[in-house]
């Protein structure tokens, strides 16, 4: 990657879901968008075909992901697995209210999940880590040739950028958590990576 020149990474959550809007954890689940969750991912077409075209585009396979890529202009994204977010377990579905309600005082980030069913068997926060580091792997190479686009999920999408700061993946606790249909900017000043936008509508 060439530190002396202008690069980006831009991190797009998906649209609102009804489970976002009522707070549930959608991990695996594939929930669709809602009518404004698709409005505000056309919203952000004409803010994306400013910039420069993208070299690479990689999305969660999850269709709330993909269709927030389609409805923004990156209609060549391509699915990536290691963008799935976070696989909450037996949280699968509750808001976090419901989880504290049996175990008082959870925290997500530092407590985990609890296994759940085959299809949710749950994630350790080191191994959704794993996962980011693996795609920014894959991301640093073609940074030398263009800018990269990611749809991605709100706490997979905050993981995903501590670690491209180099921090632990604990520290994705520190970013406030990106609204549904927003942007972020990832990029490189002075050789070093930086945040350079967060939570752009």
């Amino acid at each position: 990657m060439k530190g002396s020149r202008s690069v980006e990474i831009r991190l797009l959550r998906h649209g609102q879901t009804a489970w976002s809007l009522s707070g549930r954890h959608a991990g695996r689940t594939d929930v669709p968008l809602t009518e404004e969750g698709e409005a505000a991912a056309r919203a952000l077409a004409p803010r994306l075909a400013r910039r420069r075209r993208p070299v690479a585009v990689f999305s969660s396979p999850l269709s709330r992901a993909m269709r927030t890529a389609e409805l923004a202009g990156l209609t060549d994204a391509e699915p990536d697995p290691d963008l799935l977010e976070w696989d909450y377990g037996g949280y699968e579905g509750l808001t976090a209210e419901q989880i504290r309600g049996t175990r008082p005082g959870w925290d997500l980030w530092r407590d985990g999940v609890v296994p759940g069913d085959a299809d949710h068997p749950g994630e350790r926060l080191q191994e959704v880590a794993a996962r980011t580091d693996a795609v920014l792997d894959r991301i640093r190479p073609l940074l030398d040739d263009g800018d990269v686009a990611v749809v991605a999920h709100g706490h997979l999408a905050r993981v995903l950028t501590v670690r491209w700061l180099g921090l632990d993946a604990s520290e994705s606790r520190l970013l406030g958590h990106p609204h549904p249909g927003t942007l972020g900017f990832l990029a490189v000043e002075d050789g070093q990576p930086v945040v350079s936008a967060w939570n752009v509508p």
